[in-house]
């Protein structure tokens, strides 16, 4: 199977099971903002990291769908909050309008909310067998996504736009927080499923992490809206320092080269990691 038909296939099965977890709830006028939300595209990369490190660990795939849909919830709810007008202020996600524009912003903020506490209910639900890694999970997610991980980073991105945050090290730490932290929960989430060392799974994902958020510097600048599905230039617009405005459009393109290098060298103690290889090449070549 080529990395396209495995990205494909889990985009399909985690699709599935996020929408049939949903019918079986009784979410009333939540229904249909939840669904917007949560199955509006996307390329599932958490997902398939979540997918491809529980294969490499023999994991059962009924097992590794709960952990990937968790995590796709969890990022759903982070990019309707952060859409909304007191954070990002985006009109656009996926070509398509955003929560708050569809419906209203109260709305958006309850569908987040919604979806961050779906994503714990899916972990919790007993679907996962052992009890040590199913609290596991819970636990790791709980401090990737709140104000250990990710919110910490929305924290520091929000406080970013007064200034201060203008070197390398400070925009490094919010993207190790805002964008890496649930990279990283994916990546390590097949080791924690097999109950095995996710070392190299997390040094690999730092380095992936880094490079995400450095093509999406690129593509702030270079890319175009109806590709990427969202309006660009906001980083220069809000005076907020990138990996661009840093080292420059040729100097930020190295950087990432060089994170994805260091990323497929921390696979080099599996033998079947080519589709995590395929993903990190596939991540700095992406145009949206």
């Amino acid at each position: 199977m080529t990395f396209e038909e495995a990205l494909h296939t889990v985009r399909r099965r985690v699709e599935t099971h996020l929408a049939t977890e949903l019918s079986r709830r009784s979410l009333g006028v939540l229904t249909e903002p939840m669904q917007y939300a949560v199955l509006n595209g996307g390329k599932r990369l958490r997902a398939f990291l979540v997918m491809e490190s529980a294969r490499l660990h023999s994991v059962d795939a009924d097992h590794a769908v709960i952990a990937a849909s968790a995590i796709e919830a969890i990022h759903a709810y982070s990019l309707v909050h952060d859409d909304l007008p007191a954070m990002d202020d985006d009109d656009l996600r996926r070509g398509k309008p955003t929560v708050h524009v569809k419906w209203d912003d109260a709305t958006a903020i309850l569908v987040g909310d919604a979806l961050q506490t779906f994503a714990f209910e899916l972990l919790s639900d007993g679907g996962i067998p052992k009890h040590n890694v199913q609290i596991d999970l819970i636990q790791s997610l709980a401090l990737a996504a709140g104000g250990t991980g990710m919110v910490l980073g929305q924290a520091l991105d929000i406080a970013a736009e007064a200034g201060g945050s203008d070197t390398v090290e400070a925009v490094s730490n919010i993207q190790s927080a805002k964008t890496g932290a649930l990279i990283r929960w994916s990546a390590e989430a097949g080791a924690r499923l097999a109950g095995a060392d996710a070392t190299a799974l997390s040094l690999y994902a730092n380095h992936l992490g880094l490079a995400f958020q450095i093509q999406d510097d690129v593509l702030d600048v270079v890319g175009s809206e109806v590709e990427t599905g969202k309006r660009l230039q906001k980083d220069a617009d809000a005076g907020k320092a990138t990996f661009v405005s840093l080292f420059g459009l040729d100097g930020a393109r190295a950087r990432a080269a060089e994170e994805i290098d260091a990323a497929c060298a921390a696979l080099s103690g599996y033998s079947e990691a080519d589709h995590l290889i395929a993903l990190a090449k596939f991540v700095i070549s992406r145009s949206k």
